[in-house]
């Protein structure tokens, strides 16, 4: 089980499972990434509005990777344990022409720049936002030939922005070509569900990462597992199943149908008994809403409720 690091540069800002891997690395192993931010290191410290708007977006979400696990195969499940991820001080967030949620309202482009101290931001006063750093995208490498561009995610994971995978959580994602071609960045210090205008607080991080690798386990789609230690409340941590369709509805209903199967398959509910408790125990969120022509949702239930379990 050995130790890697890789630095950020080059990055890569298009899904292509032709491009050749930076690093190869075993099951067991633990990666130390730096990823810039999400413009590719083009935003900075001072940056002002007319030089934010001529940067170049065809570098967005300049991606660190991809990464060769030996022995994963199509068919297999690829385990990503999120240990730990540091910002570095500093962040940003903007008002976009054309995009975000309420692109109808918010016409003129903004540039925010946050200063941000350990755990908590108070460059927004009157608000102090706690901060908790994870990657916005997290994926392997799409099952077809071609270059993609990263701002839809996927059933390989992706841009899927759920604020969940931070330090303590565990990110499993169905293989779709040899080596996996894991790739990882965009991050943000803090995110609210939906990152409704278009931006988290977008900044540079180091991000800690183990892998392990599960053979012949299907997996239709991104699932996480979360920790206690993610939450302030104490509380048992959470899995989550996680859908990404062109209607929010319809990713809704899968990742509901999805926590009705993950529920009957592990702990032996009844399918309609495993409906009911999703009813009364399930909190379905929408991680976000902005990466059209794609909308993210995420089923959570509490581990507390549930008799202890290891799936993978």
């Amino acid at each position: 089980m050995a130790e890697h690091s890789l630095s950020a540069l080059p990055t890569h800002s298009k899904w292509n499972r032709a491009l050749r891997p930076r690093l190869t690395i075993a099951p067991g192993d633990t990666m130390h990434m730096e990823c810039v931010d999400s413009s590719g290191s083009q935003v900075h410290p001072g940056m002002t509005l007319p030089e934010y708007l001529k940067i170049n977006r065809d570098l967005i979400h300049a991606l660190t990777g991809p990464i060769f696990v030996e022995g994963a195969a199509p068919g297999d499940v690829l385990q990503v344990d999120v240990l730990d991820v540091r910002h570095k001080g500093w962040a940003w967030t903007s008002v976009v022409s054309g995009l975000g949620f309420l692109k109808q309202r918010f016409t003129d482009p903004f540039l925010f720049l946050w200063e941000l101290e350990g755990e908590v931001s108070r460059s927004l006063a009157p608000a102090v936002v706690p901060l908790r750093p994870f990657c916005g995208v997290m994926g392997v490498a799409p099952a077809e030939d071609g270059e993609f561009r990263t701002r839809p995610p996927g059933i390989f994971g992706g841009n899927m922005d759920v604020r969940e995978l931070c330090a303590g959580a565990t990110l499993y994602l169905p293989v779709l070509n040899k080596g996996a071609l894991f790739s990882a960045g965009d991050a943000h210090a803090a995110q609210g569900d939906g990152e409704v205008c278009i931006n988290g607080m977008e900044c540079p991080v180091d991000v800690d990462l183990r892998f392990q690798l599960h053979e012949d386990r299907t997996l239709s789609a991104p699932m996480i597992e979360t920790s206690p230690r993610q939450k302030r409340d104490a509380d048992a941590g959470e899995w989550i199943v996680v859908e990404s369709a062109t209607d929010s509805t319809v990713a809704a209903r899968a990742a509901t149908s999805r926590m009705i199967d993950l529920l009957a398959a592990q702990w032996g509910f009844s399918e309609v008994h495993a409906y009911l408790l999703c009813s009364v125990a399930m909190n379905l969120r929408i991680s976000q809403v902005v990466n059209e022509p794609m909308f993210t949702v995420s089923a959570a239930i509490s581990k507390g409720i549930l008799p202890q379990r290891k799936i993978f």
